[in-house]
């Protein structure tokens, strides 16, 4: 037993001697505790302070809260002088008021500051129309007056700004192609409520947008109800082929409020978008979606009209807007004009249509060195997805009997998701549950775009002449 007594107090003896040189964390030259603390986030800084005074002192020194306030609220040099505090105070003052909002203010805070410097240089008058942000009164008033709570990141967003006024051109987006016009403008949080919906198949939806031309708004579910999912954004497109007006098909642009406006955002603000006429147009370019012959190129850009598009029928509507330019480089003998236009056109069930005509949009332009023509055209698909690829057809000034193919590159054209509402699965399902027993005794129509004849989706006197013929 004398062995083992020994080692136990040897072992005794080491552990007090180890306990004797242990160093707290709070008993660090200043140095070295500063740069620990500088990689903890504010609730660590803030759990710091009570564990003694020295660590409470050193945790709230300015250098620290300076990182924090820069992080969390995008706060500068300027922004501390001018309200006369420290860095600390600072980042308590706005924490208090808009803490609850922090896991979503510096993305949402920095999207509307970007967007903010883009109008100014390329679109000054939507800054005007833009409101002052709501108070968190407001916001629950508002959530009162509905019966519905509002979404954390939308709460955040419309505390920045309280949406804009009813002006045109609307802040997000516009299209505009022979006689049809649409611009959104982003709604005002009271405006918005009431046009909150409770009715049959758009439950609990409150609008984000609206067109004056068109009438067209997009929703976000509030709750996930009649086939929606909480808080997703959505073109609402009725199902003209039901007999229950309840059954609403819907085009899907967000999951959550905090993703459509953001990656909204950035599309503008790097230049996705184009700015045409001080107007923010919602055509999307492919990436390499541009094809150089000699001293000509060609890139297109494409957009999904929803207004005239439906799901039931199957109709998708789009737009696309195509750039030629010759290069400044070339040769004034390289002077060309454009005499005819081929398209092949391959949907995504395979079918395949050629199409061919004289000039473009009814014109026949000349390029010249250095000259761009851009213009718009339209198409109309029973599928969602489809791409199209082609060529226009030259004749050289000096000499027309000089002709020549300038390709145009492929590009795709693809409707977002779109999903049933509830109402129409259930049909469906009592549908199929009726005859899964019985064998087909006559035709059964196959749900194709054909089989519905003159029935094109699209409500034609409401939008009183906007129809667009197939390639033009």
């Amino acid at each position: 037993m004398l062995p083992i007594k020994r080692y136990t107090k040897k072992k005794t003896l080491t552990m007090a001697a180890n306990a004797s040189c242990e160093l707290r964390m709070d008993q660090l030259p200043s140095d070295p505790l500063f740069h620990v603390l500088s990689f903890l986030g504010f609730r660590d800084l803030i759990h710091c302070s009570f564990v003694s005074r020295r660590l409470n002192d050193l945790s709230k020194q300015n250098h620290l809260w300076r990182r924090q306030c820069s992080e969390h609220w995008l706060l500068d040099d300027s922004d501390r002088l001018q309200s006369g505090v420290s860095w600390y105070c600072l980042f308590k003052r706005f924490y208090s008021d808009l803490g609850r909002y922090i896991q979503y203010y510096p993305a949402l805070k920095r999207s509307w500051d970007q967007l903010k410097v883009f109008l100014q240089q390329r679109c000054p008058r939507m800054i005007s129309s833009l409101k002052e942000g709501a108070t968190e009164v407001e916001l629950s008033d508002i959530e009162a007056q509905i019966g519905c709570r509002l979404p954390e990141d939308y709460r955040c967003s419309y505390r920045i700004h309280n949406g804009q006024k009813l002006v045109i051109p609307g802040l997000m987006g516009s299209m505009s192609l022979s006689n049809h016009y649409r611009s959104e403008v982003l709604l005002d949080v009271e405006t918005a409520a009431g046009g909150f919906q409770q009715r049959k198949g758009m439950r609990r939806c409150l609008p984000l947008t609206f067109c004056f031309h068109t009438g067209l708004s997009q929703y976000m579910a509030l709750e996930p109800a009649e086939g929606r999912r909480m808080y997703e954004s959505f073109y609402p497109c009725p199902d003209q082929t039901a007999q229950d007006p309840s059954a609403i098909d819907m085009f899907i642009t967000g999951s959550s409020f905090f993703e459509w406006f953001t990656l909204y955002v950035h599309n503008v603000v790097t230049g996705e978008y184009p700015i045409i006429r001080d107007q923010i147009f919602r055509y999307e370019h492919e990436n390499g979606c541009v094809e150089t012959t000699g001293d000509i190129s060609v890139s297109v850009s494409t957009s999904f009209l929803p207004e005239l598009s439906s799901v039931h029928p199957p109709h998708f509507f789009f737009t696309y807007r195509i750039r030629i330019e010759m290069s400044s480089s070339a040769s004034p003998e390289a002077s060309c004009q454009l005499d005819s236009r081929y398209w092949k056109i391959t949907t995504s069930d395979g079918n395949v249509e050629e199409v061919q005509g004289p000039g473009v949009v009814g014109e026949f332009p000349v390029m010249t060195p250095g000259k761009v023509h851009e213009y718009a055209s339209c198409t109309t698909f029973s599928t969602p997805t489809e791409f199209m690829e082609g060529h226009y057809t030259f004749h050289r000034l000096a000499n027309k009997e000089e002709v020549f193919h300038v390709a145009i590159p492929r590009f795709h054209m693809t409707c977002p998701p779109f999903r049933e509402p509830l109402v129409r699965t259930k049909a469906a399902a009592n549908y199929s549950s009726r005859y899964d027993d019985h064998e087909d005794d006559g035709e059964i129509c196959d749900g194709d775009g054909d089989d519905f004849g003159d029935l094109r989706g699209i409500n034609m006197a409401a939008l009183e002449g906007a129809w667009c013929p197939r390639h033009i």
